[in-house]
């Protein structure tokens, strides 16, 4: 039984990341659009969470104590915010400049929780965060599977809801930018509004995975949104298949058992003034399957579908072969 209480914690933790995973799978994987500033959009989405949640304390704003489906939606509208001005302002240039800018936002919001104090407790971050079914802690078993409920209805409903937007004529759209601006331009779509509409709805799910885990730890630091994090869900979302919906989910459980389960062999394997060090050995342990995916499986373990090319019949590929290379004989000949 306690085996089956672990299991259904650490899921809870994964979907989590899973509901972070399907934003970047919008943005990157039907757009095209590079994020490298994850962690900040995670960080908005957790601490506006927590703000509007958590019981008032004097000297910090916020401390309204609405509900936690009130906090969530909040968390996701703000990091959608965000990502809307933020790509209005680079979206119409290089691509590298959006990765150049979401990459100094996320450090601006880091640098941001360390010295605002007064809004997010700079370093000793914001406690007491409301957490869902808090009724049941009493009964440890009950109130672990009622918050792995939530997250299965919250990454069931935002996979649905995502998939039929990449299903959708607007999700074509985004595809065919993705793959040749120049002729989606052509036949009379804008790209810098297609995907500063890609980049907001990606936001708004990466502040609702942030939103869900700060409620289910009960606690959150600027420490816990390093550029480590962005590593993480980018790792999540390749391992399990870029442009796929189902592969950033399986990703996001998969990465989030190896970062599990090496994070448990290093307490095991080494003394207590030594695991310091040795948990940079979970982010080898990440690589390593990082390069192993991209080695044997370089489109994820569940590709894009709807993208892989079919193998001609090898008589018509020699037959082809013969044929050009007859027709490139006769005009050297001539």
């Amino acid at each position: 039984m306690d085996l089956l209480i672990y299991a259904a914690f650490f899921l809870t933790m994964a979907l989590t990341y899973a509901v972070i995973c399907l934003g970047l799978n919008l943005q990157w994987g039907q757009t095209g659009l590079f994020n490298v500033g994850i962690a900040g959009f995670v960080a908005v989405g957790a601490y506006v969470s927590a703000l509007l949640t958590t019981p008032a304390i004097d000297g910090r704003l916020g401390g309204f104590g609405l509900p936690i489906l009130i906090g969530w939606l909040g968390g996701g509208l703000a990091a959608g915010v965000l990502c809307f001005l933020l790509g209005a302002l680079t979206l119409r240039l290089r691509a590298d400049y959006l990765a150049i800018a979401t990459f100094g936002a996320a450090v601006v919001i880091q640098l941001a929780l360390l010295n605002l104090e007064g809004v997010t407790g700079g370093p000793f971050g914001i406690g007491f965060i409301p957490r869902p079914f808090s009724i049941l802690q009493s009964h440890a078993n009950l109130f672990t599977l009622a918050n792995l409920g939530v997250m299965l209805a919250t990454v069931l409903l935002s996979y649905l809801v995502l998939e039929h937007l990449v299903r959708s004529p607007w999700g074509r759209v985004l595809r065919a930018l993705r793959e040749d601006e120049t002729a989606a331009r052509a036949l009379g779509k804008d790209p810098v509004t297609y995907r500063l509409q890609a980049f907001a709805i990606g936001g708004f799910f990466m502040g609702l995975g942030g939103a869900a885990q700060a409620h289910f730890i009960g606690f959150i630091a600027p420490d816990n949104y390093l550029p480590i994090l962005t590593f993480q869900v980018w790792t999540m979302l390749i391992v399990g298949g870029s442009g796929n919906m189902r592969g950033a989910i399986l990703g996001a459980v998969l990465v989030w058992a190896i970062w599990a389960l090496s994070g448990s062999a290093v307490s095991a394997l080494f003394p207590p003034e030594a695991q310091a060090r040795a948990a940079s050995l979970q982010i080898v342990m990440i690589g390593v399957a990082l390069c192993a995916v991209l080695l044997l499986r370089p489109r994820g373990l569940l590709g894009e579908a709807g993208t892989l090319r079919a193998r001609r019949p090898a008589l018509f590929s020699k037959a082809s072969l013969s044929k050009g290379t007859h027709s490139k004989g006769s005009k050297t000949n001539a």
